[in-house]
């Protein structure tokens, strides 16, 4: 999904850039029109505008802001269909797409599409640009943009799948839990009395060891104050000897 964002902050960058010569794509048009003697129709397809360009184009100027509308519409085509794939989506998701697809088709009628507020890409057209010429071709793209977010805004409400976590995180761990269970259940299935039995056999064994050390210990003390009473005793004169 952070993929397609910056795919289509991209594309916005893009339009922003071509929205700032709308003028001089109209120019071109009106160029190409006139070479063409297509005079009375308006510009209507994806299509039409490619054909202007690869036939009726003169100079560098109409064929760069031409080629520059081609190729954001181009684009806009690649994510639309790169959008199916990042999810499975629902019936709101997918009416998007399926209008998308539509708008970027190269024979789809574009005469009566109109791009609303907050977008002022019709404002800047006359009159009569708006209604017989230009209106739709200059509204394609940001009716476009708008659908593409309205897309992301209701895939991001959506549950989203447990994707692997490259840094071995939860996904792993929840995956290896079903195996660890029976081993912790068995653990904590042991009968309390068992561990009780064994701390206190293995407490038992511990005091018998101290007890016996101290036993040890008191009896040879006892050896140490026997012995030394026999040779520390009270001192006796040497009796007399009758000659």
């Amino acid at each position: 999904m952070n993929e397609v964002k910056e795919a289509l902050r991209n594309i916005e960058q893009n339009y922003k850039l071509f929205l700032q010569q709308q003028f001089t794509f109209i120019g071109a048009l009106q160029h190409t029109r006139e070479n063409a003697h297509d005079m009375i129709r308006p510009v209507a397809s994806i299509s039409q505008v490619q054909s202007y360009m690869d036939h009726h184009c003169n100079n560098s100027t109409d064929r760069r802001i031409l080629n520059m509308f081609l190729n954001i519409c181009n684009d806009l085509s690649k994510l639309c269909h790169k959008l199916e794939t990042v999810h499975s989506g629902n019936n709101i998701t997918n009416s998007i797409l399926e209008r998308c697809k539509l708008l970027l088709s190269h024979s789809n009628d574009l005469s009566t599409i109109r791009a609303k507020y907050p977008h002022d890409v019709v404002n800047h057209l006359s009159c009569d640009e708006a209604k017989n010429h230009y209106g739709g071709v200059v509204s394609l793209i940001p009716i476009v943009l708008d659908c593409m977010k309205e897309w992301v805004a209701h895939i991001e409400k959506l549950p989203q799948p447990m994707l692997y976590d490259v840094s071995g995180g939860s996904a792993i761990s929840q995956k290896r839990a079903p195996q660890d269970a029976p081993a912790r259940a068995a653990i904590s299935q042991t009968p309390p009395s068992v561990r009780l039995e064994a701390q206190t056999s293995t407490s038992n064994k511990d005091n018998v060891q101290v007890q016996g050390s101290k036993h040890i210990q008191k009896k040879n003390l006892n050896d140490t104050e026997n012995h030394s009473g026999k040779l520390k005793g009270p001192w006796k004169p040497p009796g007399r000897h009758a000659f």
